[in-house]
């Protein structure tokens, strides 16, 4: 290749690589380092828009964390997470450590403890799309392809579908083309996608994602939690400190105004915010797998500490009667959305820790407890299917699998959530209640639901609510469970 055939590219100046043995330290180089890649992409690409293509590619890097041990560390067994499982050079490339601060330097501080050795920090190999750097800056769009006078890839990165996808999570034996291991289980494209998904979807942006999160299927849940958060923002003892809307409408005083938003998002979502993100997020996910899959593949990159079902479903069994809770513990999984990345043979435990939490704040609600609990509540199997209409087709053979399979509730998110929290090593639990019995003659009609909506929604969201505080009191040790973990697993959580 000639002088004059060679791609002159422009880069950022950075720091090299360079080890610490300090946390804080290292997330403090990681910041840097990549406000110095946003900063150099974002003027660029405005000069652009201002002046026209530039004379080279312009170009930045992702910051990466990386670590190498040579022996075999002595472990704590008892941790699911903050170290590796055996000698090797193992990295993570980084996108937002401002928003990841406090799980970075957490994480970091484990592998330190854990190896004795440090951890090196520089700018990575993985280009940084100036899609997900212009996102850094709402004064900065990025048209869309053929509206420039120039080609936009001839001169910048766009996102590659290559580096933004679940190879890591879903345990396809993914390292970096240096051969290094993954630290964590998701690249640096991958979260920046999932973010600016976040932002599409829920209208709320990342940073006001809780650690606790709430999912239902039904807008009136809404309207008590955000009576619940009303409630808590007047009370100075509760520890939260403000509320969330759609628009990132963000109020502090307990009277103060929410406007009511033109157009809902497709997901609506509500922050009740503590300190340190302990407080909880409610998603309203609407109805059907598809729309759970997508709220959680995205969610799941904040790393929460968990998420739960509170939504409704149709109850199977006769015994049963409208406002009845479920406490699932198996899960019939008929959805089909995740069949590609978790096979249906793959078992999805109850885990213990969520199953109390649950059960003790049915008890908390209701007052009821030890056997007179077994009169508002079942523990059983929920299937969930991906058809709304199922009763209207032949019902011997959907019936049949039901009862083989032990089912007392059907609904078409909860597996779904349970599965990719499962995928995604977020510890997960459902609690529904029973807001129709189709095989008894008890459909879900506009009157009856009234009156069951009316009765039940504040008990069943008080419930989650309570559950989540409970979890919240929890050291993460013991939440994020050995049984989420595989083989070989990545350090990070």
């Amino acid at each position: 290749m000639n002088d004059e055939q060679q791609v002159i590219i422009w880069t950022p100046d950075v720091p090299g690589h360079e080890a610490f043995t300090d946390a804080k330290a290292a997330v403090k180089r990681l910041q840097e380092i990549y406000e110095t890649a946003v900063s150099f992409l974002s003027k660029s690409f405005q000069d652009a828009l201002e002046h026209g293509q530039p004379e080279a590619r312009v170009r930045a890097f992702y910051p990466e964390i990386r670590l190498t041990t040579t022996t075999h560390a002595k472990m704590d067994s008892r941790l699911s997470f903050g170290h590796v499982a055996e000698p090797g050079t193992y990295s993570t490339t980084v996108t937002r450590p401002d928003l990841f601060a406090a799980y970075l330097e957490q994480q970091i501080q484990l592998l330190l403890n854990s190896h004795g050795v440090p951890v090196v920090i520089g700018a990575s190999d993985t280009v940084m799309p100036v899609h997900f750097a212009a996102a850094n800056d709402p004064k900065l769009t990025v048209p869309h392809d053929g509206s420039m006078d120039f080609n936009l890839r001839d001169n910048f990165d766009v996102p590659d579908l290559s580096t933004t996808h679940d190879a890591i999570v879903n345990g396809e034996g993914f390292a970096y083309p240096d051969g290094a291991r993954p630290l964590a289980p998701f690249t640096a494209q991958r979260v920046d996608y999932s973010l600016a998904r976040l932002s599409h979807y829920t209208a709320t942006a990342a940073e006001h994602f809780q650690n606790h999160i709430l999912f239902t299927n039904y807008q009136f849940y809404v309207e008590e939690f955000e009576s619940f958060a009303r409630q808590m923002l007047a009370d100075p003892d509760s520890g939260y400190t403000s509320f969330v809307s759609t628009g990132n409408v963000e109020i502090t005083a307990s009277d103060a105004p929410l406007p009511v938003p033109a157009k809902l998002p497709q997901m609506p979502t509500y922050h009740l915010k503590r300190a340190n993100g302990s407080g909880i997020t409610l998603v309203n996910i609407g109805v059907g797998p598809s729309n759970a899959k997508t709220a959680t593949d995205h969610i799941a990159v904040l790393r929460p500490h968990a998420w739960l079902m509170v939504g409704h479903c149709a109850g199977l069994r006769n015994s049963q009667r409208l406002g009845d809770f479920v406490l699932a513990h198996a899960y019939l999984r008929e959805d089909h959305v995740l069949d590609d990345d978790l096979p249906v043979w793959v078992p999805i435990p109850a885990l213990a820790e969520i199953q109390i939490a649950l059960e003790t704040a049915v008890a908390d609600v209701t007052k009821l407890e030890g056997y007179e609990l077994k009169r508002i509540m079942r523990t059983g199997t929920v299937a969930t299917i991906d058809n709304r209409n199922w009763e209207l087709r032949d019902q011997s053979g959907p019936v049949q699998r039901l009862s083989q399979s032990r089912a007392v509730a059907l609904d078409m998110e909860s597996a779904t959530i349970a599965a990719n929290g499962f995928r995604f090593r977020v510890p997960y639990g459902t609690l529904l209640c029973v807001s129709d019995k189709p095989l008894h003659g008890e459909l879900k009609l506009p009157g009856m639901a009234s009156e069951f909506y009316k009765t039940q929604v504040a008990a069943h969201l008080m419930i989650g609510i309570r559950a989540m505080e409970r979890l919240r009191e929890m050291p993460l040790e013991r939440i994020h469970s050995r049984k989420l973990r595989s083989f070989e697993e990545t350090a990070f959580l």
